[in-house]
């Protein structure tokens, strides 16, 4: 086959390509706020749920970040949002380090409850289109937060076009029952289990 015939065959078969993609586009008109779950054994739960937080500010959309279980740590982004984008997005610590760092259930329960309310707070705010619930899978995961109460939150309480963002391993089945969009990270390979130590600018 000429190069003008395998030119002319592959315009042909984008064109058939782009037709079906384009009649299956107009099928897509619905909108609303998204219940989105980043879940997994696998690096990047948290990094995605902040892309997205980063979309938003770039599309002059107001968002919050309430970050549950690693309160102590000094994460790049929480630094980068607080010292350039407060006015654009809301960012509340509520944890005060991870459950093997405080040894103490009663505060790791009460910072939790902390950041729940703050949490519905936010969501309830009309003018906040996407809040991200940082690690608040962990914080189920442990009974630190009644799963109940945050189904029923984000089914019945949620206004119609606010997204929410919810990390962390082991996601409840009733979280991923109720979400619209649930991905898992997949762990491969991590630098951890050959003694490397987490670094900055990769893992915080």
């Amino acid at each position: 086959m000429t190069e003008p015939d395998e030119s002319a065959r592959h315009r042909e078969k984008m064109k058939k390509i782009k037709a079906a993609r384009d009649k299956m586009m107009a099928t897509k008109t619905g909108e609303k706020g998204l219940i989105v779950v980043h879940t997994g054994p696998g690096k990047g739960k948290s990094s995605s749920g902040f892309g997205m937080i980063m979309r938003c500010i770039a599309h002059d959309m107001p968002c919050a970040v309430v970050q549950f279980i690693k309160g102590n740590w000094i994460t790049g982004e929480r630094e980068f949002l607080r010292q350039n984008f407060a006015e654009q997005c809301t960012f509340v610590v509520s944890g005060e380090g991870f459950t093997w760092d405080t040894q103490d259930r009663d505060r790791d329960i009460a910072a939790a409850r902390a950041g729940w309310e703050q949490a519905k707070d936010l969501i309830r705010n009309p003018e906040i289109r996407m809040v991200l619930l940082d690690e608040i899978n962990i914080a189920l995961r442990y009974d630190y937060l009644p799963l109940d109460e945050v189904i029923a939150f984000l089914r019945d309480e949620k206004p119609p076009m606010t997204h929410v963002v919810l990390t962390g391993r082991n996601a409840k089945p009733e979280l991923i029952e109720l979400a619209d969009l649930v991905t898992e990270m997949t762990l491969v390979k991590h630098p951890f289990r050959d003694g490397i130590k987490a670094q900055k600018g990769v893992e915080f």
